[in-house]
């Protein structure tokens, strides 16, 4: 079983590539696009990950990435959601 922390760090982990991504889980989950076990899927997979949390603080994680780093074990749930997430709405002016 994995350590409580060890679990809130993935979990961190997991959304911050998802903000990196420009996903925001819990409008995707409302909106039906991922399901809430899929988070917790996610956060377990990423424990497992050969990048040691190297997506949180290198160059795979810069804002604006379009993709997870090819280490990624959540890359393809990332993918599949930055294809079908709402464009964010700009403000303009009238």
């Amino acid at each position: 079983m994995q350590n409580r922390d060890t679990l809130k760090r993935h979990a961190a982990l997991v959304d911050r590539m998802a903000t990196v991504l420009g996903i925001d889980l819990e409008e995707a989950a409302l909106a039906g696009r991922l399901r809430i076990d899929e988070i917790a899927d996610a956060v377990l997979r990423c424990t497992g990950c050969s990048g040691d949390g190297r997506c949180a603080e290198g160059p795979g994680a810069s804002v604006g990435a379009v993709v997870a780093p090819a280490y990624c074990e959540n890359r393809e749930m990332f993918a599949r959601l930055v294809v079908t997430q709402t464009p964010r709405k700009e403000g303009r002016s009238a």
